[in-house]
């Protein structure tokens, strides 16, 4: 199965602090309500390496030098796996295997697939002309609005409306 053809993916970008964290969590819970199984991605575009517990035997593994590392318990595996660099396409072929109905990515601007697009300042703007694949626009009331945008666009205020748009688009309806 090719990735994409059989379940939804969906990015949510925008610069730091424009609430991208804040959407995922609440599409995560909504869509797990309507008994979506959900994946998530997200981008550490911070700088560094994201941080890990040091006290865990998993990440003692880590450190002596494990490529690979697991560890389960009740039902839960954790793992994390080190190489130079980490392309999307990669992880999402590690997700293949699971069944998943959506995975919804936080961050990679630059990659293709459909996305929400959050907007805070006049200087965000930029993310429209950089970015592809657009299905709507959630912006603070402190970003300007053009009023020319031609795609659906929600103020960060008004919830209900873009849940109810982006849980439509996860569900492929």
């Amino acid at each position: 199965m090719a990735l994409g053809q059989h379940r939804k993916i969906l990015q949510i970008v925008g610069y730091q602090d424009s609430g991208k964290t804040t959407l995922m969590e609440q599409l995560i819970k909504q869509a797990t309500k309507e008994g979506l199984r959900v994946g998530t991605i997200k981008h550490h575009g911070h700088g560094g390496v994201p941080m890990v517990e040091n006290s865990k035997d998993s990440s003692r593994h880590e450190q002596a030098g494990a490529m690979i590392t697991a560890v389960e318990g009740e039902g839960t595996l954790r793992m994390s796996i080190h190489q130079n660099n980490w392309q999307l396409a990669e992880i999402l072929a590690i997700y293949a295997s699971f069944p998943m109905d959506i995975i919804l990515i936080e961050g990679y601007k630059y990659e293709h697939y459909p996305k929400a697009v959050l907007l805070r300042t006049a200087q965000d703007h930029v993310l429209l002309q950089q970015v592809t694949n657009i299905i709507c626009v959630i912006y603070w009331p402190s970003y300007p609005l053009d009023s020319s945008l031609t795609i659906p666009a929600y103020s960060i205020h008004d919830e209900t409306q873009y849940m109810e748009f982006l849980l439509k688009e996860m569900r492929g309806k």
